[in-house]
């Protein structure tokens, strides 16, 4: 680790999003725990409430998981009685932080991070927090791109959510209303936030629409895009997602997902321009461009067929 970082006096706050995974919301924790910054960050962990009575003593646990954790100035639970769905409770509990902070580091409980991610985090925030056309502070780096970009950071449109931070005069106009989205957006509205055709985003707003998937992410970005906004990206991530497992809500199962080296530089050089990096989103283009798309549409399918299959099957009488 690089010496000599420069000291943050009034560290972020940092809320954390759990459920029913106690183990990985320990080895989240765990990992947070381990950055210098820590012991003087508060932490809040919000805890959706149980879909059944069966699943009581697992979110039970994750509660005990996060009531133990050690390292941090303080450490706050706030717990659902009913389930609200991930959608809802980070809208919500994103809202509440900023209300409350003005900004916010937030994290899901999957999400690995470097000692560093912190430094990286406050440094971010303080440095633009009154440059407004910067809306978004990643983590963690989709592409893995380790270009040679003259700094440690860059710009784009993407928005990346696996380990994030932003400010309140930003945060207040999220909004989550697909047919609103899909009346505005224009053709080439759509294309730009398809990073000009490289992957197709686009398709998760339009399931929302339809209901057949309820999440948050691509409206967040979504809102960055529609006001024009830019996402702070590391050139080598500071954070990686150990949720791809099956366990997550809407993550597909990945077959490589061992752990990665992670970023540990405490002293990142931030870019002097504030524009979109053209060079980077090329390198973003292509990585989306060759990742094979298949089997994450028949994921879809057989899922919604499985669903369908459940919801028709009649329970023979019995007698």
């Amino acid at each position: 680790m690089t010496s000599g970082h420069t000291k943050i006096v009034d560290p972020a706050p940092v809320c954390v999003f759990a459920f029913n995974r106690p183990e990985h919301t320990r080895r989240t924790l765990e990992a947070l725990a381990q950055s210098p910054l820590a012991a003087s960050t508060s932490l809040t962990v919000f805890i959706d409430g149980p879909r059944n009575a069966a699943e009581k003593p697992i979110v039970d646990a994750v509660a005990q998981v996060a009531e133990t954790q050690q390292g941090f100035a303080s450490i706050e639970l706030r717990r659902r009685d009913r389930n609200a769905g991930l959608a809802v409770s980070i809208e919500e509990g994103v809202s509440q932080m900023m209300a409350e902070h003005g900004r916010a580091i937030i994290l899901e409980d999957d999400i690995l991070t470097s000692p560093a991610f912190l430094q990286y985090m406050n440094l971010a925030l303080e440095r633009y927090k009154d440059t407004p056309d910067v809306w978004h502070i990643a983590g963690y780096n989709e592409a893995l791109i380790g270009l040679k970009l003259h700094t440690d950071a860059f710009f784009w449109r993407f928005m990346s959510c696996w380990g994030w931070a932003s400010w309140s005069d930003r945060w207040q106009h999220f909004e989550r209303d697909p047919q609103k989205i899909v009346s505005e957006f224009s053709s080439n509205d759509i294309y730009r936030f398809n990073l000009d055709g490289a992957e197709d985003f686009w398709d998760q707003v339009e399931r929302n629409l339809t209901g057949e998937i309820s999440t948050w992410a691509i409206f967040w970005y979504a809102t960055i895009f529609r006001n024009n906004g830019l996402c702070l990206s590391p050139a080598f991530s500071y954070a990686q997602n150990i949720g791809l497992d099956g366990s997550g809500t809407h993550c597909v199962p990945i077959a490589d997902n061992s752990e990665r080296a992670l970023n540990y530089e405490v002293r990142p050089r931030f870019p002097v321009e504030v524009r979109e990096n053209e060079i980077a989103l090329q390198a973003l283009r292509v990585h989306f461009g060759h990742k094979p798309r298949k089997h994450l549409r028949l994921w879809r399918k057989v899922k919604k067929a499985w669903a369908k299959l459940v919801s028709q099957r009649k329970v023979p009488n019995e007698g």
